[in-house]
C-alpha cells in the first residue's frame, strides 16, 4: 500500500525533519539533550500545527498557520546557536537552513492568503461616476 499523500508543505517539514534526526543523533551531549531536544520539538510542534491547519476551516487555520511560523522561526534562530557553538559544521548547518528556508517561505505564502481570504482589505470608493 502507498504511503499516504501529504499536503507539499508537510511534506517538506517531514523530509527536512528525517535530516534533522539524523543530525540529532550524532550532537555533541553538551547540545544533545538540551538545544538538540528543543529543536527536536519545535519540529514536531511544526508539523502538528501545520496537519491541524490542513484539517480545518481558512478562518480556523490562521492562527495555527501562524503558530508554525514561530515555531520555525524559533527552531532557525536555536539552529543557528548549535552551529555558532560548532556543535553542527557548516554543511549540515547550510543542508538545513535552505530547506527551513523553503518551509518558512511556504508558511508566509500560507498565512498571506489566509490573510487576504480572512480580511480583505476593503475597495475605496473614488466618488467617480
Amino acid at each position: 500500500m502507498p504511503p499516504p499523500r501529504l499536503l507539499p508543505l508537510l511534506q517538506k517539514l517531514k523530509g527536512t525533519y528525517l535530516i534533522w534526526y539524523s543530525y540529532y543523533q550524532i550532537l555533541p551531549k553538551i547540545h544533545k539533550y538540551s538545544l538538540g531536544q528543543r529543536i527536536d520539538g519545535l519540529f514536531v510542534e511544526s508539523i502538528e500545527a501545520v496537519s491541524i491547519a490542513s484539517f480545518l476551516s481558512p478562518l480556523e487555520k490562521h492562527p495555527y498557520v501562524r503558530l508554525a511560523i514561530r515555531k520555525i522561526d524559533t527552531l532557525r534562530i536555536l539552529l543557528m546557536v548549535l552551529w555558532e557553538t560548532k556543535s553542527i559544521d557548516d554543511k549540515k548547518y547550510i543542508a538545513l537552513s535552505v530547506k527551513i528556508d523553503e518551509i518558512g517561505k511556504m508558511l508566509g505564502g500560507w498565512n498571506g492568503q489566509l490573510t487576504k481570504q480572512n480580511f480583505p482589505v476593503p475597495v475605496k470608493e473614488t466618488g467617480k461616476k
